[in-house]
């Protein structure tokens, strides 16, 4: 089961759950050259281990496994793939 960082994420990129990511699939990294270019953090779902640390730790509970995420919202699941096609 992936997981997708949706819309309540937008503007805040907290990092909270990059912190407990045990495989760094959430990027981009505060430190990274392209953070400032992004609005939102986002997960790469062909590295994501589906351990759910990154979902408790979401203070604006804004990620989401991509069954669950809200209708309104499902753009999102390609917003986050598409930056890691684009970042290869």
């Amino acid at each position: 089961m992936a997981f997708v960082i949706a819309q309540p994420c937008v503007g805040v990129k907290d990092t909270a759950c990059v912190i407990v990511c045990p495989v760094d699939c959430i990027h981009p990294a505060r430190e990274g050259k392209d953070f400032a270019d992004h609005n939102q953090l986002y997960i790469n779902a062909d590295e994501c281990i589906h351990c759910g640390l990154c979902v408790d730790e979401c203070p604006v509970s804004a990620i989401f496994p991509i069954e669950e995420v809200p209708p309104e919202w499902e753009g999102y699941i390609e917003k986050n793939a598409a930056y890691f096609r684009r970042s290869r």
